[in-house]
Formats: C-alpha cells, sequence, structure tokens
C-alpha cells in the first residue's frame, strides 16, 4: 500500500503545518498555564484527536462536498469563529477579574475536568477550516487510488497526530518550567489579555473571510 510513498514531501508539509502557529497552539499554551501539564496534554491530545476526523472526511469524499457548497462552508466558518471568539472572551473575562493563566503547585493546582480540556481541544481543531481545506486537498494527493482510501488516511493521520502530540508537548513542559514567573498576578492577567485579544482576532479574521 506505501511501496511508493512519497515520505518526504508528506513529512514536510505535515511538519511545516504543526509547526506553523495558529489557534491550536495558542489553546494548548493557555489552558497548560491555566491547569498545568495534565490540562495541557489533554488539550493537545483532543486537538490531535480532531485530526483522525479531518482524514476520515477527506478519504471519504466528504471534503469535497463540504466545500462545493457555499452555504454549508460558511456555517462551519461561523462556528468555528463563534467559538474562538467565546474562548477569547473568557481568557479576557479571567484577565479583567485577575484570574490569571497561573501554575500553581501540583499540591493545589487548579483541577480542569478531563473532559473540559479534550472538548476545547477537540473542538478546536474540527471547527477549524483551515485544517478541512489542508486535509481536503493535500491527502489525496498521497493517496494510492488502487488500495483503499480510509485505511491509507488513518495512517497518514496517525503520522501527523505523533508530530504534533511531541511538538504541542513540548510547548507544554515549556509552560511548566515557567510555573514561577507566570505565578505573577500581573504577568498573568497581560498573558490572559494577549491571548483573548488573539483569540479574538482569529475568530474575527475567520468571520470576514471570504
Amino acid at each position: 500500500m506505501f511501496e511508493h510513498f512519497l515520505w518526504l514531501p508528506f513529512l514536510l508539509a505535515i511538519t511545516a503545518l504543526t509547526l506553523s502557529p495558529g489557534v491550536d497552539t495558542l489553546l494548548v499554551m493557555r489552558n497548560a498555564a491555566r491547569g498545568g501539564t495534565r490540562d495541557g496534554m489533554l488539550t493537545s491530545l483532543g486537538i490531535c484527536l480532531g485530526l483522525f476526523l479531518h482524514a476520515l472526511i477527506s478519504a471519504a469524499g466528504l471534503s469535497v462536498i463540504l466545500l462545493s457548497s457555499a452555504e454549508l462552508f460558511m456555517l462551519l466558518k461561523l462556528a468555528g469563529a463563534g467559538y474562538l471568539i467565546w474562548l477569547g472572551c473568557q481568557s479576557l473575562l479571567a484577565a479583567r477579574r485577575g484570574q490569571g493563566m497561573v501554575l500553581h503547585h501540583p499540591k493545589t493546582h487548579q483541577q480542569i475536568p478531563a473532559m473540559r480540556s479534550l472538548r476545547e481541544g477537540l473542538l478546536s481543531n474540527v471547527l477549524n477550516p483551515k485544517t478541512v481545506i489542508f486535509y481536503m486537498a493535500f491527502l489525496p494527493q498521497f493517496i494510492d487510488p488502487a488500495h483503499p482510501a480510509i485505511p491509507q488516511a488513518t495512517v497518514m493521520a496517525g503520522i501527523h497526530f505523533m508530530l504534533a502530540m511531541l511538538w504541542q508537548g513540548t510547548l507544554v513542559l515549556m509552560i511548566g518550567r515557567a510555573r514561577l514567573w507566570l505565578q505573577n498576578p500581573r504577568v498573568s492577567q497581560i498573558m490572559n489579555g494577549i491571548t483573548g485579544t488573539l483569540l479574538l482576532g482569529f475568530g474575527t479574521k475567520l468571520a470576514v473571510s471570504e
């Protein structure tokens, strides 16, 4: 099935997509600072699990149908934009209330429900049209039509999953090492304000883009 697979172009493209700063990076860093390593890693897991859904949709040809309908694509864009704007507002409200992105000592760590972290990561990825477009346009180039598409897409999503978890996990650990700095209330408020503003910007840009 993968005898003639173009591994190098695929890995370069997937790595570039993974390392490019975006909504997923912001969300992982925000949640790692909010609830510690566990929160950040669960958020990353949710984001990366969403990759399999995009791969399956692309393999099944549903992405083509989606992008051929302006109305459906607009609804997806607006849903994703609304979710990003909501996350941004949450961060700005936390900054205003002084509830910064603080990493407490593990014994007194704020416990964020696991499903909340997973849900935030999963929705951030699934509602991101950038990922839909990427998988729809890119993945089929590497699928061998002589073999079933879904197993191939799943393997490629698995590679993307591992790269993204490695990168985002590194970001989570870097936030953990900045624990003492992040405990400064003023620094936490500034970070929440910046993150909230960026998330609002991403959401607004997504909503108005054609």
